[in-house]
C-alpha cells in the first residue's frame, strides 16, 4: 500500500493540532463530542460480528475489538489524568504502552460490551467534570513525560474529543470500505 494511503487510514481526520486560541466554543464543542461518542461508538459496532470485530481497521493496524478496548483505556487514562491537573502543581503523568495494552488477553479477546460500558461509565463522570471547571481551572496544565510537552486542560479537552473521534472514525471507515 502507497505510503499516502496508509497515511490516511491512520489519521483519517488529520492529527490533532491545538488552535492557537481555544474559545469557550470550542471547549463546548469538545464536551459534545466527549458526551456523545459512548453511545455513538455503541451504534457504531453493537451489531458487528465477532469476524468482523477480528478485522483490523488498516494493515498492520489494530482490529476492530482493540479498538474499541484502546478507546475505553485511553480515555480512563485521560479521567485520571485530568483528576491530577486538577489536584497537583503541574503533575508529569505515568504514560502507558498503548501497543502493549492492546497485546494483552482481554484487549484481544473480550467481549466489547465491556468496554462500551466501561466508556459510558468514565465519560459520564468525565463530562460532568469537564462542565464544572472555571477559566483557571482550564489553564491548569500537566506535562507529558514523552518530549516534556505541558499541555493545559483546554488543550487537553480538545485532544481526547480528537481521539475518540480519529478512532471512531477507523471504524466507520472499515464498515463502509468493507459494505458492513
Amino acid at each position: 500500500m502507497e505510503k499516502e494511503a496508509l497515511e490516511q487510514l491512520r489519521y483519517p481526520i488529520g492529527k490533532f493540532n491545538t488552535p492557537k486560541t481555544i474559545s469557550t466554543e470550542d471547549i463546548n464543542g469538545w464536551i459534545s463530542v466527549l458526551e456523545e461518542l459512548p453511545q455513538s461508538l455503541t451504534d457504531l459496532v453493537s451489531e458487528l460480528s465477532n469476524e468482523q470485530l477480528e478485522t483490523p481497521y488498516r494493515p498492520d493496524g489494530w482490529t476492530v475489538r482493540q479498538l474499541v478496548h484502546h478507546i475505553s483505556d485511553s480515555h480512563h487514562n485521560s479521567y485520571i489524568r485530568f483528576k491530577w491537573a486538577l489536584t497537583e502543581s503541574t503533575p508529569i503523568i505515568k504514560p502507558y504502552n498503548e501497543k502493549a495494552w492492546a497485546e494483552l488477553f482481554d484487549t484481544r479477546t473480550a467481549p466489547i460490551q465491556m468496554s462500551l460500558e466501561h466508556l459510558k461509565a468514565v465519560h459520564v463522570k468525565l463530562v460532568y467534570l469537564l462542565k464544572g471547571l472555571s477559566e483557571k481551572d482550564l489553564k491548569r496544565s500537566l506535562i507529558h513525560p514523552d518530549g516534556n510537552q505541558e499541555t493545559t486542560l483546554e488543550q487537553n479537552i480538545g485532544r481526547y474529543a480528537w481521539h475518540g473521534t480519529h478512532h471512531y472514525t477507523h471504524i466507520k471507515n472499515l464498515i463502509k470500505r468493507k459494505g458492513w
